[in-house]
Parts: structure tokens; sequence; C-alpha cells
């Protein structure tokens, strides 16, 4: 999913992942299948059938650690910051982990086209000493997205051929 702001003449992009659920609604389903799970599981353990209990509360903690992190994972962003002498890009899960800061100036976008129809091109903001991959995670179309996105603010320094340069 990608998504921008104009205001005070600060572009800000940002790229995230698609989410096909909340954490809310994963809980839910949690809760919706823990009540039978846990259910049957009792009612054989009063029939004697007790060693039931530790693989049912097993598989609810799986389920539960499964679902918390897919939920993590889909809380990786990518924020691009442009504004009119600097390119900031921050990349993290909730709080930036990892940042780059760059001259608007000697800052460049590099499109490497897919190589099947199905991806997306590759895209990077690199100046000089670095490059910085952004929208690793995203699908065809809103990568296209982030390309018109970012070719406003920014030039195209690099146009390679499907395959002739990786970065």
């Amino acid at each position: 999913m990608v998504s921008s702001s104009q205001k005070n003449g600060v572009c800000t992009i940002f790229a995230r992942p698609d989410h096909s659920s909340t954490w809310r609604n994963n809980l839910w389903l949690l809760a919706a299948i823990a009540v039978p799970s846990l259910g049957a599981a009792i009612g054989f353990a009063l029939l004697g059938a007790w060693p039931i209990l530790p693989f049912a509360g097993a598989e609810l903690i799986s389920l539960g650690a499964a679902l918390y992190y897919v939920n993590w994972k889909l809380q990786y962003r990518h924020v691009i910051t442009l504004d009119e002498n600097s390119v900031k890009i921050d990349i993290g899960h909730y709080a930036p982990r990892r940042s780059w800061q760059f001259s608007r100036e000697e800052s460049s976008l590099a499109v490497t086209p897919e190589q099947h129809p199905w991806e997306g091109p590759k895209l990077a903001i690199h100046n000089r000493e670095q490059t910085v991959e952004i929208g690793t995670f995203l699908n065809r179309e809103d990568r296209l997205l982030l390309l018109s996105l970012v070719r406003k603010e920014l030039k195209v320094g690099t146009h390679s051929a499907p395959g002739s340069r990786q970065l």
C-alpha cells in the first residue's frame, strides 16, 4: 500500500505491505478457534483423557504466536521524506530502525525494469556513495504507484535494461 502527503513543501511517501486483517480481527479469530478447541479438550479431560489439555494449549499458543509474527511483519514500512534540500529514507516496523539522508541535488532514482511481467520494477534512491532499495515488499501495482510518486519528486538517474544491472 502506497500513500503520500504534501505539507509545507515537504512530500512524504509511505510504503507498507497490504494487511489482510487487523490485529483486533486476529484476536477475534483466535478466540473463535479457542472456544471450541478448549471446550472439546476440557470435555475429553473430564472423561479421563487429560493429556489432550497440554496439546490444545500448545496449539493455541502456536497459532497466537504465528498471528502475532505475521502482524509484526506487516508493520514494516518505508517512509520517504523529500523537502527542498534533502531526501530522508526511514525503514522499520513501528519506529525507524535505519535511516538515510541524502542531499536532494546529489540523489536520484534508479529503476531496474521487471524481469517477469508479474514483478514490478526494482526501485532505489542513490547518491554517489550509497544506494537504498525501496518498496521491495510491494506488489507490481504498488511499485508502479511508488515509481510515479518518487519520479515526480526526483530525477531518474539510472534506468537500466532488464537483468543488466543489479542493485
